[in-house]
């Protein structure tokens, strides 16, 4: 319980084996009521090692993409009667102890979704930042803010905070089979953003591994295709 909010940290992994016992570990914080790890279909012992570290793991029958791993974790989240669900990379980048600072604005001043970003004064990242990635990160708000009249610093950064109470708005459609992979979270911010709601960006940072150390699960592309097509489809009115 934080400020009297029911707390789920949520992380989604696949085949993060060499991580997931780490990440599990920072997110233990004392300010969660519950840890969900939604494993993507693994082929590795992430989820065995995601119970062994004591979180509650949902297992899904195969990878079916960030997105559908995402919205199972939002499911149970409302199962449980959870207020709030903050989202936890599942790959060490992020800093659990940082949630405090996204919890705070719901908390303490009425905010409905809180977002984690690099770019504010305050925030950053460190590590081997890929360049694409870097263009890509300060180009993408850019494209949401014109779409939304809301000018934001970060728009990709999956480090999250969210009121549960907004998804009984009718107008919020997770269950649209093109949200299953990197679209949903671009989705739900645009969709928060321009149904009014009350949201924010408060300073956060983010590590990347070293090259050596392992390299992204994304593939550049495809994936950064599936981030940019909800700014188009929301902002053009041709999805819901």
């Amino acid at each position: 319980m934080y400020k009297g909010l029911k707390v789920l940290f949520l992380t989604c992994a696949y085949n993060e084996e060499g991580k997931i016992e780490t990440v599990l570990e920072r997110m233990r914080t004392g300010i969660e009521d519950e840890i969900l790890m939604v494993d993507d279909g693994s082929t590795d012992a992430t989820a065995e090692l995601g119970e062994k570290a004591g979180a509650t793991v949902i297992r899904l029958p195969s990878c079916l993409g960030v997105g559908f791993a995402l919205r199972r974790g939002l499911e149970y989240a409302r199962e449980q009667g959870f207020d709030v669900v903050v989202t936890i990379a599942g790959n060490n980048k992020d800093n659990p102890d940082e949630a405090p600072a996204l919890l705070d604005p719901i908390a303490d001043d009425g905010y409905d979704f809180v977002m984690g970003s690099r770019f504010l004064a305050g925030g950053g990242y460190g590590g081997d930042m890929p360049f694409y990635r870097k263009l890509a990160t300060r180009l993408h708000p850019f494209l949401v803010g014109l779409f939304t009249g809301r000018k934001i610093t970060e728009s990709t950064n999956g480090f999250r905070a969210m009121r549960l109470s907004v998804l009984d708005d009718k107008r919020i459609d997770l269950y649209q089979g093109w949200l299953d992979h990197y679209e949903l979270e671009v989705y739900l911010l645009m969709k928060l953003i321009l149904l009014g709601y009350k949201t924010c960006e408060v300073p956060a940072t983010k590590i990347y591994p070293k090259k050596a150390l392992g390299r992204t699960k994304m593939r550049p592309f495809l994936d950064w295709y599936r981030i940019l097509r909800p700014v188009f489809l929301i902002g053009l009115r041709i999805k819901k």
